[in-house]
């Protein structure tokens, strides 16, 4: 029986001793990845916002900055056009304008905005033509989160002998309407 309150009291100290102590660091470190990452996305969204479009070289420092957590990020960047569309009694007949328009929104996604940050080919970072371009009263955001098992998850299910299907530790929506068109 003291061999096995033994053996007991041997486990219990490495749990407390260690495993937890390591436990709260990884926790520490996803803390840290997320307030890292809110403030890159809050810097790029805001930047896009305030300016009106969005550049190579913004792009890259973003992910640059998130590349600095050591997770690896599934970013969805939105964009929402704002187009209006007048309203008639009759479609085919101009004349029956009820004096009214109705705001749509076209949403833009990755696909799409890379594909004008990133041409096939590429030229230099600095053609005009290289930018994403938005108008005052879009919105632009982003939905990011991490795809990777951190070291507190993984510790938090080898204490818990659990296995958590969630990886995103770090996760973040931000978006905003776009308040100038910087040219």
């Amino acid at each position: 029986m003291n061999y096995i309150t033994g053996i007991f009291a041997a486990l219990l100290s490495l749990l407390l001793l260690f495993m937890y102590p390591l436990y709260e660091q990884a926790r520490s470190q996803d803390k840290i990845a997320n307030l890292v990452v809110q403030a890159a996305v809050t810097r790029f969204v805001d930047s896009a916002r305030t300016k009106g479009y969005i550049t190579p070289q913004m792009y890259e420092t973003f992910n640059a900055q998130l590349a600095a957590t050591g997770n690896p990020y599934e970013v969805r960047l939105e964009h929402l056009r704002k187009r209006y569309v007048p309203e008639y009694g009759d479609p085919a007949d101009p004349s029956t304008f009820k004096n009214r328009f109705t705001a749509f929104y076209d949403g833009f996604y990755n696909e799409q905005i890379l594909a004008v940050l990133f041409p096939n080919p590429i030229s230099s970072a600095d053609d005009p033509a290289r930018r994403y371009d938005m108008q005052v009263g879009d919105y632009i955001g982003i939905k990011l989160e991490n795809v990777n098992r951190t070291a507190a998850v993984q510790l938090w299910d080898f204490l818990m002998n659990d296995n958590t299907d969630e990886n995103a530790t770090v996760a973040l929506n931000y978006e905003g309407m776009v308040l100038n068109e910087d040219r």
